[in-house]
């Protein structure tokens, strides 16, 4: 009762800095300087740009990630979420539907995926991890099945290609449509009830339960919003290729827990900071980023971005020991 009693109190600002983790920015920093020296391209204009775009993906999963992770759970499918989804709203721009029908349909394919895993959690009693993986692979192997490993082009239409491709005063809207999930995000979190409830489920579930929080529902309610963002993210990538690629999200679900955990939100609930996440995502980013402009082998980015995510892990694990 007293974890339910201390998320109350807690102000917004208070919780969103709780998660924080300093040592993370300043490992941003000296990445930066690092690059600054070792790859002078970085910091062109051109590169960061493609840096902010390569982070979009990320960051809108990370969002609804940070929900679900502050929950004590896991998604293991938004990749193949982000794929089918793109696979939907591209087929559907192909045969000619309207634009804001195609981005709907793809977006309410994750939103049923999300229900399909909150259902398999909640009443059927399957743990996260098992049932979400379950679907990942599901999901995947119908985007396989229905293209037969050959992506879907043709997703040209000039009003779908504006939501990946275009600039507002010199940004990328994908950019911008991120920054305005970031603040929806924000809200929701820190300032709803909803929000609320999402992380004293993380701190105590039991506790939650017996205070009168419909848990059930509020795991549910998150991770639909897990797919509908993931969703978004495959509408985003999908606008910017103009096609629906059967491998699109493919390894997504370790970036996405990457900078979740790298951003300061506790595998173990409770807390979650989405200032933290957005940070992540755009390490995440500028690390495969680094590793591209330094000429590292491609078979090597997965060593480094598990290595990461093992020091994350550590880092949080210890830092919760030293607080206890």
């Amino acid at each position: 009762m007293a974890d339910i009693a201390a998320t109350r109190l807690r102000s917004p600002l208070t919780l969103a800095r709780g998660g924080g983790n300093a040592g993370v920015y300043l490992a941003f920093v000296v990445l930066l300087v690092a690059l600054g020296f070792a790859a002078p391209r970085f910091f062109t204009f051109g590169n960061l740009t493609d840096v902010l775009r390569q982070a979009v993906p990320i960051a809108v999963i990370a969002f609804g990630a940070t929900f679900v992770i502050g929950m004590r759970g896991i998604d293991l499918s938004v990749g193949s979420t982000l794929a089918l989804s793109g696979l939907v709203t591209a087929n559907l721009i192909v045969l000619g539907y309207p634009v804001p029908l195609a981005c709907a349909g793809g977006i309410a394919v994750g939103a049923v995926i999300g229900l399909v895993n909150g259902i398999l959690i909640t009443k059927v009693g399957i743990t996260d991890f098992i049932a979400t993986m379950a679907i990942m692979v599901i999901s995947r192997g119908i985007v396989l099945v229905y293209t037969q490993g050959i992506p879907i082009v043709g997703a040209s239409d000039p009003a779908f290609r504006m939501i990946g491709q275009s600039y507002v005063g010199g940004v990328p809207v994908p950019v911008i449509l991120t920054a305005i999930v970031f603040a929806i995000a924000f809200y929701v979190l820190y300032y709803t009830r909803f929000g609320r409830f999402v992380l004293s489920i993380g701190s105590n579930p039991d506790a939650a339960r017996l205070v009168g929080i419909p848990t059930d529902k509020v795991k549910i309610a998150v991770y639909v919003l897990v797919g509908v963002l993931s969703a978004f993210a495959g509408v985003l990538l999908t606008s910017r290729l103009e096609a629906a690629m059967p491998e699109a999200g493919q390894g997504y679900e370790l970036d996405v827990i990457a900078a979740v955990v790298i951003g300061g939100t506790g595998l173990s609930g409770g807390r979650a900071t989405l200032f933290g996440t957005a940070v992540g995502a755009v390490l995440m980013a500028v690390v495969r980023n680094a590793l591209n402009l330094l000429n590292v082998n491609t078979f090597w980015h997965q060593v480094v971005i598990g290595t990461i995510i093992l020091i994350a892990v550590a880092a949080d694990r210890f830092s919760r020991r030293q607080k206890a």
